[in-house]
């Protein structure tokens, strides 16, 4: 079964989340979350892996090469600057 939350959109989603952040801390119901003293111990990234779609791209060969040339994770270096192009376009569009 999909929990409802991973049926919202991404804008359905940030508006939850602006709503929530709204609020005074003494309105949100923390009841359910254990108190933690110390998050020393904790481990980041443990849980949250992006969902990956796998597709086919063409790129000239000496873009290849260069990200290849970078290192073993050329894939994700590839990724990265997409994402910031992504974001910066965003940004023109909405400012």
């Amino acid at each position: 079964m999909v929990s409802t939350n991973a049926m919202r959109t991404p804008r359905q989603r940030a508006a939850e989340f602006k709503r929530q952040a709204a609020k005074p801390d003494a309105e949100i119901d923390t009841s359910d979350i254990p108190e933690r003293a110390s998050w020393s111990t904790a481990e980041i990234g443990k849980f949250y892996r992006p969902v990956k779609q796998q597709v086919t791209l063409r790129l000239d060969p000496d873009v290849l090469a260069w990200f290849k040339s970078r290192g073993s994770k050329y894939q994700t270096a590839l990724n990265q600057a997409l994402r910031e192009h992504m974001r910066r376009e965003a940004k023109k569009k909405a400012g």
